[in-house]
């Protein structure tokens, strides 16, 4: 079945581009993603029509079609309500004049957060090029396929647990790194870990148990996959140099200090974050 519906932003709001592993794609002004509830895939369109974002679902049921609407929501954050942080920042000399020449500019999420998970294990320590790269031959090892099978989903925690530490490897991961995302994913697809939990303290504590899960994993995880405003991913290259310049310091800046220094944006530090690295991304070149 096809199912349609139109859903208001919260505040201003432009369609973005596709993303970078190629699963969500843009053709014209048209967003299409392929997601899958349980074993139905489910197809997404989304467009911006008489001031709403309009999505087209087509899927076996309702409840798919449903289920991939409110997932598309979550990742183009169309609830997201900007408004408070950008009263109370709109003159900061940092993030103000971004905010006020970007009032439509809102953070770019996964639609499932175990996604997210599996891209920021990948994303560790390499250019982000690589990662990509990476991720596309994920997708095309462990992935989902349409029926037609000209579109693509991510792996599932179940996909992944099935594997073993040299099919991930084989992708291009490092051996760590490959048996990081394995545990990680036999904890969620065993259900010792629930990513979709709205207290998910005890969830990033296990996942952080396992070895080269750190914080930086689970700060991409909390603000791209869970929609945590708070968790800035503080070990970014691009916040460690900038906060290195803007801070005096002379060198780059460590976690810590970062998280220091965002820490007056509260609680909205991953927001504050975006926003700076568009105001300020010139002096992070510095480092």
């Amino acid at each position: 079945m096809v199912l349609e519906s139109d859903h208001v932003p919260v505040g201003r709001f432009r369609l973005p581009g596709g993303s970078r592993d190629g699963l969500t794609r843009r053709r014209g002004n048209v967003l299409e993603r392929l997601l899958h509830h349980q074993e139905e895939p489910v197809l997404v369109r989304s467009w911006i029509a008489a001031g709403s974002v309009r999505f087209q679902a087509e899927a076996p049921s309702r409840q798919a079609c449903e289920y991939g609407i409110d997932r598309m929501r979550f990742a183009l954050a169309l609830d997201l309500d900007l408004a408070p942080f950008m009263r109370r920042f709109r003159r900061d000399p940092l993030v103000g004049p971004a905010i006020r020449q970007r009032q439509w500019y809102r953070p770019w999420r996964q639609p499932e957060p175990f996604e997210s998970l599996a891209w920021a294990i990948t994303e560790q320590l390499i250019e982000a090029g690589a990662a990509f790269e990476i991720q596309k031959r994920m997708i095309r090892r462990f992935g989902r396929r349409s029926e037609c099978g000209r579109r693509s989903n991510s792996p599932t925690a179940a996909a992944i647990a099935r594997r073993s530490p040299p099919e991930i490897q084989s992708c291009g991961l490092a051996e760590r790194r490959a048996i990081a995302l394995l545990c990680a994913a036999r904890e969620v697809a065993d259900g010792r870990i629930d990513l979709h939990s709205e207290e998910p303290e005890k969830d990033w504590a296990r996942l952080r148990s396992i070895p080269n899960v750190g914080s930086w994993t689970i700060e991409k995880l909390a603000w791209h996959g869970q929609g945590r405003a708070d968790m800035l991913p503080a070990g970014d290259l691009a916040y460690v140099k900038i906060v290195g310049v803007l801070a005096g310091l002379g060198r780059r800046a460590t976690e810590d200090e970062v998280r220091e220094y965002f820490a007056p944006y509260a609680p909205y530090q991953a927001i504050a974050g975006m926003y700076a690295l568009r105001g300020a991304a010139p002096a992070a070149g510095r480092w």
